[in-house]
């Protein structure tokens, strides 16, 4: 986690559940099976949607 930064504003980052989230930018960037960060501004989640689901999720690679 000491390495990740968020990709939007270069903020730091922390561990949710199953997302790896910005305060900030109030975006959730999944973590998908096998422990593989998705950390593309596009497939992020809005924080509070992520918040709504527990900071679990279905998706797969």
């Amino acid at each position: 986690m000491d390495i990740l930064a968020c990709p939007k504003c270069k903020g730091k980052v922390k561990e949710q559940g199953m997302f790896i989230t910005c305060a900030k930018c109030k975006l959730a960037y999944p973590v998908l099976d096998s422990d593989v960060p998705d950390m593309l501004i596009d497939d992020a989640w809005a924080l509070d949607k992520a918040k709504k689901a527990g900071f679990k999720h279905k998706l797969k690679l």
